[in-house]
């Protein structure tokens, strides 16, 4: 039997380097024990319950803490600070037209979902691209 788990072990290792999910490593780890098992237990059903239980214990223990530690963190840029800012028009700014909006000093290019009209305060809600998204008033 330690032949089928040799084969599920190699399967699992070429899914999860395809994938790079983190999910079927935690497979392999209790595939290469459950292989072990094989050589003491005869027993391929208790074999399968340690391959399933282990790797799902694994899984749910471990991934949390991985998937946190080797994701990507966003690098903010000073482009990132305006958001959240209140900036005035200085030029109106029509339904899903450029105006302008003065913003911590600067001006820029804004467009918005409603109507604005000069000298109205805004909430900058993102950036798209060189353009701010805006919002009438308060949040």
């Amino acid at each position: 039997m330690w032949i089928a788990w040799l084969v599920i072990v190699i399967l699992l290792t070429i899914l999860e380097v395809i994938t790079i999910n983190l999910v079927s490593v935690w497979f392999v780890v209790s595939g290469i024990v459950s292989l072990f098992l094989s050589f003491i237990i005869d027993s391929f059903f208790i074999e399968f319950m340690v391959f399933v239980c282990l790797g799902l214990v694994l899984m749910l223990l471990t991934r949390p803490y991985l998937v946190k530690k080797l994701s990507k963190k966003k690098v903010s840029t000073n482009l990132d600070r305006v958001i959240g800012m209140k900036g005035i028009v200085t030029e109106e700014i029509a339904k899903f037209k450029i105006g302008e909006v003065k913003v911590d000093g600067k001006r820029w290019s804004a467009i918005a979902d409603e109507k604005i009209k000069v000298g109205e305060e805004v909430t900058i809600n993102d950036i798209d691209g060189v353009k701010l998204i805006v919002r009438k008033g308060e949040e």
